[in-house]
């Protein structure tokens, strides 16, 4: 059968396709995985070999033998979904756990829904947010950051997020908490990667890196990214504000988290995020909104995963009602 469409004028020819798309989010996020394999070790290309490999041979499979369909795995579609999942994955995790995620990325995430270009949620965040429900310790157990050359049971410590919801849920101040934890509360050691986490959450400084790669290839437009950012920063300044004794600063919720992995790279998916500028910026407040209200009043110290696929659900909604103006089209007066 022929792949050719037809389609009116005007018709605009672009160099990307999707293997190239891929193939620069891939790029993208190799200084944060080298970060993560310099901090982690072993266990970084433990989780991430897993992952890919996993998400690569289920793809396969189900198209090969349930749809009966020519594989698409060339497309490194199938990569990316793997990789981002290991960044939302603990490096001491379990392989069998992260089999099990990867099935559920690529089987339900992205397959059911007939693969790439149809799925309304993204693939990784539905495997991670399945294995953060079903398997909360393990999800939540996270390793210290000591160096290439440790063992994958290394030391294990809880989050900077993790530290300061508990200790808010135990009547303490934010400033208290800062003060009895000196070396989890450095902003210095936020941007730089020196703290517990997913692989993805190590250095803020090398996501961004590849953020600024995206942009510099067009693979992705600042509207999202930033919206998120400046949503988040603008409402937990305002409840940082109103009490600083319960509501941390808006800088630590920028550098803490999955914020900068889950805004860069996951809030940013083509299939799963509007199609206009302004259905962009309503997704990007609406992502930052919930993300604090999760983090601020929510069970969960994190927040930003929920977020992304609870907006991913309105994305049909946007792109319906911010349609951009049809090519030759006139504004009626009146």
């Amino acid at each position: 059968m022929s792949n050719m469409r037809i389609s009116p004028a005007p018709h605009i020819q672009g160099k990307q396709n999707t293997r190239s798309l891929m193939r620069d989010v891939i790029i993208a996020l190799m200084p944060a995985l080298a970060v993560s394999i310099c901090f982690f070790g072993w266990g970084t290309i433990i989780v991430t070999l897993t992952a890919i490999l996993s998400c690569v041979l289920c793809e396969w499979l189900i198209q090969k033998f349930l749809l009966k369909e020519e594989p698409s795995i060339k497309d490194l579609s199938a990569i990316v979904t793997g990789l981002i999942l290991a960044f939302n994955l603990p490096s001491n995790l379990s392989p069998l756990l992260v089999v099990l995620g990867s099935v559920v990325a690529i089987g339900v995430g992205k397959m059911t829904f007939g693969g790439l270009g149809n799925n309304p949620f993204n693939p990784a965040l539905v495997g991670r947010v399945f294995m953060l429900i079903s398997f909360p310790v393990q999800m939540t157990t996270w390793p210290k950051p000591t160096g290439f050359f440790t063992s994958i049971d290394a030391v294990t410590g809880a989050t900077p997020l993790a530290i300061m919801k508990e200790g808010l849920a135990n009547g303490m101040t934010v400033q208290e908490i800062t003060a009895a934890n000196p070396d989890s509360f450095s902003y210095i050691q936020m941007l730089f990667g020196q703290i517990g986490g997913s692989l993805g959450e190590i250095s803020t400084l090398a996501l961004l890196i590849g953020f600024g790669y995206l942009l510099f290839r067009k693979v992705i437009t600042w509207h999202i990214p930033i919206t998120i950012f400046a949503t988040i920063f603008v409402f937990a300044g305002l409840l940082h504000l109103a009490d600083s004794a319960h509501f941390v600063d808006p800088l630590f919720h920028l550098l803490t988290g999955g914020i900068m992995l889950g805004a860069i790279y996951m809030a940013t998916d083509y299939v799963t995020s509007p199609m206009t500028k302004k259905g962009m910026v309503i997704f990007g407040i609406g992502i930052g909104v919930v993300t604090i209200i999760i983090r601020a009043f929510g069970g969960y110290p994190e927040g930003i995963s929920f977020a992304i696929l609870f907006m991913n659900a309105f994305v049909p909604l946007i792109n319906r009602h911010m349609k951009p103006k049809r090519f030759g089209e006139v504004k009626k007066n009146g």
